[in-house]
């Protein structure tokens, strides 16, 4: 059912995708999904660079092929515990509604077909669940989708557009 991602360097574009196709990372124990038509690319994690002025939830920036993309701490958005970037973690380039993101995340492990009949929408079950707009049952554990359109809020949107103007 998941279908895997090559571990090379040289990961590419993600491929055309279906309404209901999702891309799986895991952080720590916990499986994670987004939707694959907003994922750009995913490769093995390179260094991050610190920009001043920058919300609490912003890493830093990353030079995708010319192109200076925010690197956001989704581990801090999930409260897992905080650790550095290690070199073995990959990296997720998505589009929100506003701008391209890119996050890291222990792995990804593959993407993820499932019709939009089995998600479960979690706000339906735990209403204020921000960041989280599904969940899907497998029989091996939860995998809980995120929400790329409300990961920033509005003020940490507007801190990170001054940063990256100023720098």
């Amino acid at each position: 059912m998941i279908a895997g991602f090559s571990a090379e360097p040289g990961m590419g574009v993600i491929p055309m995708a279906r309404p209901d196709s999702l891309v799986v990372f895991t952080m720590d124990a916990q499986r994670y999904a987004i939707p694959l038509a907003s994922v750009e690319r995913v490769f093995p994690t390179v260094e991050i660079t610190p920009i001043p002025k920058a919300p609490e939830i912003v890493l830093g920036v990353v030079n995708i092929q010319g192109r200076v993309v925010p690197v956001v701490d989704i581990r801090r958005r999930f409260r897992l515990p905080e650790r550095e970037p290690e070199i073995y973690d990959h990296m997720i380039v998505a589009s929100t509604g506003k701008r391209a993101v890119a996050f890291v995340v222990d792995g990804a492990t593959g993407v993820l077909e499932i019709p939009e009949s089995e998600i479960t929408a979690l706000r339906d079950l735990l209403p204020g669940t921000d960041f989280v707009e599904g969940v899907i049952r497998l029989p091996d554990g939860l995998i809980l989708i995120h929400d790329l359109e409300t990961f920033l809020s509005l003020e940490e949107e507007n801190l990170l557009e001054r940063a990256m103007s100023e720098s």
